[in-house]
């Protein structure tokens, strides 16, 4: 068999998708446009409506409004199976009355293939998945990540134009999940398949992602690359959600052209006013040191040692913040600190509706 290419594959459209359970309206007008060949990340945190979009892609969920196309036809009310797309659920759904190469060839074998094609393909497909040693045992016998892999192996099998997956790699140990994140992104790029994948992990979204489309309560947040979203975040809970630790805000005031907070009084450039506002920045773009030396003045609250880095943890007023250090930095508790960062790695978001202004502090 010969793997497609990203000229191959086909694109999907989500257009206003909409879908309640009862009266909670779970996914709100959703609308993506998934280029052919195109690894998109649906991220955000558990009961976003993430979950619920790909199985309305997969029809196992029908939309209420909107609609669903695959390479330009309309699949919305099209049958499961006859959409020529391929799902790997987060608990495998293995058979385990059946061998690897039969679960593996499995959807072969319903679509009616000769014997001799269905193992030839399970041959290719199993050396993609690195299971070509397992073929003979059950899914009993098998770890988690190699199980897994027979979860992909049989998607991978009858070239679906699409893959839908979600959180696939969850139950994983945390070394086996980076190790497993490798190998789905080399097998995706060889593969050049359109794949949809579901995750509340951002560091996931971040390392195989295209593109990510980020959810909270059934609304698109915002669209764009892993370093756009993180960079360039659109939203207050874009910025929190992304990071890890995630952004530091502090909730203060504009005021003629000055922003206010609890011991920050920073110039600002615009004239907006506000009374609600929120002064965001990473923790790897900000710094601690000596008192009176830097943007403003805060407590420490603790310092942690992570062996790569030192997490600085710092209050001011009734807001948190925390800045990474040199892994041999250390600052007592209770001592008195500045923080620094670039004045353009500050961002203002409005605290009511979320949304990022902007305006920027100003030197």
């Amino acid at each position: 068999m010969q793997s497609p290419t990203s000229a191959d594959a086909k694109g999907l459209s989500l257009r206003s998708l909409n879908k309640s359970f009862g009266a909670v309206h779970v996914v709100k007008d959703l609308s993506i446009e998934i280029q052919p060949g195109e690894f998109l990340v649906l991220l955000g945190p558990s009961g976003c409506g993430k979950t619920t979009a790909l199985r309305m892609i997969a029809g196992l969920e029908s939309a209420d409004s909107g609609t669903i196309e695959l390479g330009g036809e309309n699949i919305t009310n099209v049958l499961p199976k006859y959409r020529d797309i391929a799902m790997v659920f987060q608990s495998y759904a293995l058979y385990p009355h059946k061998t690897v190469a039969e679960n593996i060839g499995f959807p072969l074998k319903v679509a009616g293939l000769k014997p001799e094609a269905i193992n030839a393909a399970i041959a290719e497909t199993a050396a993609q998945v690195h299971m070509s040693d397992y073929l003979e045992r059950y899914p009993r016998e098998l770890s988690g990540g190699q199980r897994q892999r027979v979860a992909l192996g049989r998607a991978m099998i009858r070239r679906p134009e699409a893959f839908l997956m979600d959180e696939p790699l969850s139950n994983l140990d945390a070394k086996l999940r980076g190790h497993m994140r490798a190998e789905l992104k080399h097998m995706q790029h060889d593969l050049g398949t359109t794949t949809v994948y579901v995750t509340h992990d951002q560091i996931e979204a971040m390392t195989l992602a295209h593109r990510v489309a980020i959810m909270n309560e059934g609304v698109l947040q915002q669209l764009g690359t892993p370093r756009e979203v993180y960079d360039e975040p659109a939203t207050l809970f874009v910025a929190g959600f992304m990071g890890s630790p995630p952004m530091n805000f502090v909730h203060g005031t504009i005021d003629n052209r000055r922003f206010m907070a609890a011991g920050i009084d920073l110039p600002v450039d615009g004239n907006a006013s506000s009374s609600k506002t929120v002064l965001g920045f990473r923790p790897e773009d900000s710094t601690v040191g000596n008192a009176g030396e830097g943007l403003f003045d805060t407590r420490v609250f603790t310092s942690e040692q992570t062996g790569e880095y030192t997490l600085v943890t710092v209050v001011l007023g009734e807001d948190t913040m925390t800045v990474k250090m040199p892994r041999d930095f250390d600052a007592p508790i209770h001592s008195t600190v500045c923080v620094n960062f670039p004045l353009e790695k500050g961002f203002f978001f409005d605290r009511e509706s979320g949304r990022r202004e902007s305006i920027r502090l100003s030197s």
